[in-house]
């Protein structure tokens, strides 16, 4: 190993391919093509005298040496930032916020709500990542992430914002055709729309569960949109969020005042850049767009 001739730039290399997972992602945020990463990758692994990864048809995984090097390298990143974004204070907020939600509050509120920031915030990008696991604040695969759970990480601080209420819907069509339910005890003589049981990644989302133990499904899908647009053409009953508002594509809530479920929302930020301008701007600003609005409770 010869550490004093180890380049910080390979370093960043390393950690944008574990942070992107693949040659052809960390080159398209580096601005570079991936044989160029790729050489830079290798000529690390020869300064160190080490492999960092184990090469596979399905690409490049950390082995145990790039995980544990990826993860002193996130540290030093870190650091730099912040002194980036402390020494940019006097400029104001400026620069790019990337933020990860779950694909539904993603595509149902939050898009809305950014396009109200631009107004708001102009001098910062926003960049929304839906997915339907946990996105890793600590690697930096956004600089703030909105969950139904409270994720953990070392350095992350984690605060709930806010409670959105959960109800059951159904298209006016699906109404007519099988009439609206009365009682709790009615829905044994309907149908729903709900998610794939084995391929739920995220406990939180069960929500439909938390009400039928067992809900006779016509139609299953891991996207909280599907299942949506499937209600909407009749198909049957689904369980969405308030802060979905549903009724905007013609579902109509049943069962109202006969239930009450919920779940929390969650807020996460690195510790390392609580506090920069831009993150601060934007967490302030997603915060009192929450508290004002009527889907969502403390």
């Amino acid at each position: 190993m010869t550490p004093d001739r180890i380049d910080w730039n390979e370093l960043r290399v390393l950690l944008e391919v574990a942070r992107s997972g693949g040659l052809g992602g960390a080159a398209k945020r580096l601005g570079v093509d991936a044989s160029t990463v790729s050489r830079r990758i290798a000529h690390l692994e020869t300064m160190l005298g080490e492999s960092l990864f184990e090469r596979s048809r399905g690409g490049l995984v950390l082995n145990a040496l790039g995980h544990r090097l990826v993860e002193h390298v996130s540290g030093m990143d870190s650091e730099f930032t912040m002194i980036v974004e402390r020494l940019g204070e006097s400029g104001g907020a400026h620069g790019r916020v990337r933020i990860a939600s779950m694909e539904g509050i993603g595509s149902l509120y939050l898009s809305r709500v950014f396009a109200e920031f631009r107004e708001q915030l102009p001098t910062i990008e926003i960049e929304l990542v839906t997915s339907t696991q946990q996105v890793h604040v600590t690697r930096r695969e956004a600089d703030i992430f909105l969950s139904f759970f409270a994720p953990s990480g070392r350095g992350l601080e984690v605060e709930r914002v806010a409670r959105f209420g959960l109800h059951l819907y159904a298209s006016q069509s699906y109404l007519a055709r099988r009439g609206e339910p009365q009682s709790l005890a009615d829905l044994a003589e309907h149908q729903f729309v709900g998610y794939i049981d084995d391929l739920v990644q995220i406990d939180e989302v069960r929500w439909l569960e938390s009400l039928l133990p067992e809900p006779p499904l016509c139609f299953y899908s891991t996207s909280m949109l599907a299942q949506m647009f499937t209600a909407a053409a009749g198909a049957g009953l689904v369980m969405l969020p308030s802060f979905s508002a549903a009724e905007r594509f013609g579902l109509k809530r049943v069962l109202e005042g006969e239930f009450e479920l919920g779940r929390d929302l969650w807020l996460s930020v690195h510790r390392d850049l609580r506090y920069a301008p831009r993150i601060k701007r934007v967490v302030r600003a997603l915060e009192d767009a929450i508290r004002a609005d009527d889907a969502f409770t403390s």
